[in-house]
């Protein structure tokens, strides 16, 4: 997709982030600024090897990196008024349903107060489309699935969950009160190489390579929605480039001009399914030896706060409205993962 436009991604040192930011690197054309605060919430090493990663792509110059806080309302307005952003993909957020639960304060200030920030940026200095994260986790514990973006998501079970739906909100006001197109995307446990750390594959693989036990919480009776990191991003890259129409409604006033989307891969899998799979794959890819005990080394543990039993997207409004559904299968995903962690990790961690 060569164009013109001058994109801002927030996050770009993050997982989603750099690879979004690759992509509109590879595509060509257009400027792509990336801000992030490369904050210590995991290992900061694996954020600047993203931000190296992007450097080797930009070979046209066309990437700008700015080290800065979302939280920081003058950078940001100082950012869209020397930059003049046609599309703004926010993705900066503190992420983590359990650290919601040890450090409360961190996702006020990253996921309310910088989200906010963006908002009245794009309301001062108007762009063509916000593209936005909010994430699976406000369905919290619906009970019926697949989870539709029509069904009701005011019963969230994690501080994370509510801040998500607090953006989608917020959008939606902005949206109506000043005709910012924006679009929300609900991702669905994202994952692949040079992920976060924190999530579970990760930690898995780290913990088995330790000799430690893996805890497989609600006694493995969780399922999941993975959908690997490509798979998101070519989601992202569509409907950036559709933004919703803004119209006016039956008073003469503008109408929202906002969406929210599924972008997950409809294909839940059941959490020791999953652990299956990995430590396949880790054999497979030299990780682990051939001969590794996996029963001695994994412990099944009831459910944990903010947890919830179920994740599974319908994603047929993305299907409809953007002709994509993600199709990587877990197999490839964990394996692409399993090759990149032994070359990064080749002697352990």
């Amino acid at each position: 997709m060569a164009d013109s436009r001058k994109v801002l991604v927030t996050g770009a040192a993050g997982f989603i982030g750099s690879f979004l930011c690759r992509r509109l690197i590879e595509d060509g054309g257009g400027e792509v600024t990336g801000l992030d605060n490369v904050n210590s919430y995991y290992d900061p090493g694996i954020k600047e090897d993203r931000l190296r990663m992007l450097r080797e792509a930009d070979a046209e110059g066309r990437f700008t990196f700015v080290r800065g806080d979302l939280a920081d309302a003058a950078l940001i307005e100082r950012l869209f008024a020397e930059n003049g952003f046609d599309v703004v993909v926010n993705l900066a957020a503190q992420a983590g349903v359990r650290y919601s639960i040890e450090n409360p304060k961190a996702y006020v200030d990253s996921n309310l107060v910088g989200f906010f920030n963006v908002l009245e940026a794009c309301r001062h200095h108007p762009v063509k489309h916000l593209v936005y994260a909010s994430s699976s986790s406000v369905y919290g514990g619906n009970k019926k699935v697949p989870f539709s973006e029509s069904d009701r998501v005011d019963s969230p079970v994690s501080l994370y969950a509510a801040t998500k739906k607090a953006n989608e909100l917020m959008a939606a006001a902005y949206s109506k009160l000043y005709s910012i197109p924006a679009t929300g995307l609900r991702f669905f446990t994202v994952y692949g190489p040079m992920g976060r750390p924190d999530m579970a594959y990760f930690k898995f693989a780290d913990t088995l390579r330790a000799d430690g036990t893996i805890k497989i919480y609600n006694m493995g009776d969780c399922q999941r929605d993975f959908t690997y990191v490509d798979d998101i991003v070519e989601g992202v890259v569509r409907v950036m480039a559709a933004p919703p129409e803004v119209r006016p409604g039956a008073d003469g006033l503008p109408m929202a001009a906002h969406r929210v989307y599924n972008v997950g891969n409809s294909k839940p899998v059941q959490l020791l399914e999953f652990v299956n799979v990995l430590q396949r794959v880790l054999v497979e890819e030299g990780v682990l030896p051939a001969d590794y005990d996996f029963a001695a080394h994994r412990e099944l543990v009831p459910m944990q706060p903010g947890d919830v039993p179920v994740t599974y997207a319908d994603t047929s409004a993305l299907e409809r409205d953007f002709g994509y559904k993600p199709s990587t299968s877990l197999e490839d995903g964990l394996r692409a993962f399993a090759k990149w962690y032994a070359s990064y990790y080749p002697q352990g961690r």
